[in-house]
């Protein structure tokens, strides 16, 4: 059981861990000067490799999560029996893990390649995907956030 947890709990911390680290200290230092021509290319190359370490933590949380639920909860089947708590947190991870699959599989594809075209080519709906881009990621990052905050509680109980 321990480390079963133990895992879940890496897995948790390399993919939260990894969206602070793109929000706080790649994004801005790519924003400031000196980046301009790399910019695109290395962030790209750093998000394809991020996205292989988050699906990998995802199938982690996962298996160990089923297995930690087990402990739990009297019957994977009632789930009028879980704790509030667990069933909120189950609720933002299955969002998260949506909105991770949207963000991975189709945004960010659709704006790398956008964001290789020049402006005034786009329409303005290819503009405003652009922009809703980081929002994505940004609510990710917050759900994730929570979602920790859930855990301790359900943790505790």
């Amino acid at each position: 059981m321990f480390l079963v947890l133990w895992i879940h709990l890496v897995a948790a911390v390399i993919w939260v861990g990894g969206m602070l680290f793109l929000s706080i200290v790649l994004v801005p230092v790519f924003r400031g000067e000196g980046f301009s021509g790399e910019r695109r290319i290395l962030f790209q190359k750093v998000a394809l490799r991020f996205r292989v370490v988050v699906w990998a933590s995802i199938a982690s949380i996962l298996a160990t999560g089923l297995f930690l639920m087990s402990m739990k909860v009297g019957s994977f089947l009632d789930p009028t029996t879980w704790p509030l708590m667990l069933k909120l947190k189950l609720l933002l991870v299955s969002t998260l893990f949506g909105l991770t699959a949207l963000h991975d599989l189709w945004l960010g594809p659709r704006v790398g390649r956008l964001m290789r075209e020049p402006v005034a080519n786009l329409l303005p709906a290819e503009q405003r995907l652009i922009s809703l881009s980081p929002w994505v990621a940004r609510l990710g990052l917050g759900l994730a956030l929570i979602i920790l905050l859930l855990a301790v509680q359900v943790a505790r109980s």
